[in-house]
């Protein structure tokens, strides 16, 4: 048996044979450590798994499934589809509870596309109250705790993460059925944070991908579901956002971004991975979203939110909450 295969998981790739693993009470310290590059940094870090995974797990119990939204590239609407779901999912079953997190922390999109820019989060005994939309739909967003909208948040990858840690640990949802995190573009900080906390927590958990139908955005796309695999992310599926223009006059469809090379559909055909469906590109929408406003109940009959509607079916058969082939 090789020394690879024998050594513990968390050794590092530089590291000398013999190590203890940086998990390890003798990691920097034993006689094999001597000489090693990662010394220092092993004999002072913190040892064992870290203890905020339990307090996530005590504090999300009551959260049935948990759903991060990603997508590999900037500006393809997941912020908008984030809401779109909630809202969608929130309206169609008022008995269930919603909540959306936004672990944006950069770029905080949720208080003003949700309608509710410049509230306040309240303190209380059993942690921060977060904000609601409506009886059944909450929101918990930093963007609640800066002076102003037009605040910049300058922060390395640690207080990031020690955002995201409290924002799990402190924050009384309640009982949910469902939270939905809307995370910023790409695979870094955040998202493992995000990656590391819920995969302690009881219940379901997954993730959506959103893309738009050009190369340029499937190329990072299949990134994020590179990311998933290797992190044993269940991936609910992905959706296809501004497939095609709506004329909300005469419902003409437009194609802005021209699916070179198949589009979302093909990729998942490619890569083994659901897909879930297309919104197409509607003007009110991007009104809406600049107004706060509900775009589900004020444009309830438009191409937009039919397709909504089925992909909002397949995402809760993906959880089983309802029935039919997933």
């Amino acid at each position: 048996m090789s020394a690879s295969e024998t050594a513990p998981a968390n050794v590092p790739s530089d590291a000398p044979a013999h190590c203890p693993g940086t998990q390890s009470e003798d990691a920097g310290k034993a006689s094999a450590c001597a000489g090693c590059p990662n010394q220092q940094v092993c004999a002072t870090g913190p040892k064992g798994p870290d203890p905020a995974i339990a307090l996530v797990k005590e504090k999300l119990s009551d959260v049935r499934n948990k759903l991060l939204v990603l997508s590999g590239k900037g500006g393809v609407g997941k912020s908008t589809v984030t809401a779109l779901l909630s809202r969608a999912m929130a309206h169609r079953n008022p008995d269930q509870n919603f909540g959306v997190l936004d672990i944006d922390i950069c770029g905080p999109s949720q208080p003003r596309v949700l309608g509710v820019l410049g509230e306040q989060v309240h303190q209380s005994g059993s942690g921060w109250s977060p904000v609601y939309i409506e009886d059944n739909l909450s929101l918990m967003s930093i963007g609640f705790l800066l002076g102003s909208p037009d605040d910049a948040i300058i922060w390395r990858g640690p207080k990031k993460n020690g955002m995201i840690r409290q924002f799990l640990t402190e924050v009384d949802w309640g009982q949910l059925d469902y939270l939905l995190l809307d995370t910023p573009p790409g695979t870094s900080d955040e998202h493992l944070s995000a990656t590391t906390f819920l995969k302690g927590t009881d219940g379901s958990w997954g993730a959506i991908l959103v893309t738009t139908p050009q190369e340029v955005a499937l190329l990072d796309v299949r990134k994020e579901i590179s990311f998933c695999k290797k992190l044993a992310i269940p991936v609910v599926g992905v959706i296809e956002n501004m497939t095609a223009f709506v004329c909300p006059k005469c419902t003409t469809e437009t194609r802005i971004f021209p699916a070179r090379t198949g589009g979302a559909e093909q990729m998942c055909t490619e890569m083994e991975v659901p897909y879930l469906g297309q919104l197409p590109l509607d003007p009110r929408l991007t009104k809406c979203c600049d107004e706060g406003k509900d775009f589900v109940t004020e444009f309830s009959t438009s191409p937009a939110v039919k397709a909504l509607e089925e992909i909002v079916t397949k995402v809760r058969q993906f959880f089983g909450d309802e029935k039919g082939k997933q």
